[in-house]
């Protein structure tokens, strides 16, 4: 049975769901047919008082990280609502422990997300992440599709 667990959870394709609760549900599908080990859990799976999510995440890239662009993409009622790109890992004085990590190499982190800052209305969002080798983003590391479906909104 444990075995089987470990297949799913590593095929592409396949949606998995992070998390739900009376007024959230969260789940993930990778974009590329690649299978990938990664393992990701949000933390308390909630949208009351907008609260601070605590995200785990582990991780086996399949390319040496010396550097790394994260790029979001938030879809909100057929429109997108939030293009952001980041240099998370640029080979000098990197803060995050992903950075450095070679192919292969487990990368088990933990982070905050601060949800105080934005209010979701109920709606379901599509939010594309996507981990990218090279400041031109053609060599991809890692994509996925989250569908965020916020069933009421936070008090």
């Amino acid at each position: 049975m444990f075995q089987l667990f470990l297949f799913i959870l590593f095929t592409p394709g396949l949606s998995e769901l992070l998390c739900t609760s009376s007024d959230l549900e969260i789940s993930y599908t990778f974009c590329d047919s690649i299978a990938q080990t990664f393992v990701f859990n949000i933390t308390p799976c909630t949208m009351v008082n907008r609260s601070v999510w605590n995200v785990v995440l582990t991780w086996i890239p399949r390319s040496d990280i010396t550097f790394l662009k994260a790029a979001f993409n938030v879809w909100y009622d057929g429109a997108r609502a939030l293009d952001w790109k980041e240099v998370l890992c640029s080979g000098a004085d990197d803060e995050y422990t992903v950075c450095g990590a070679l192919k292969g190499e487990t990368v088990a982190t933990t982070f905050d997300i601060k949800g105080a800052r934005v209010t979701f209305p109920q709606a379901k969002y599509i939010i594309i992440v996507q981990g990218f080798s090279d400041d031109s983003e053609k060599n991809m590391l890692v994509c996925l599709n989250i569908t965020m479906t916020v069933k009421r909104e936070a008090l």
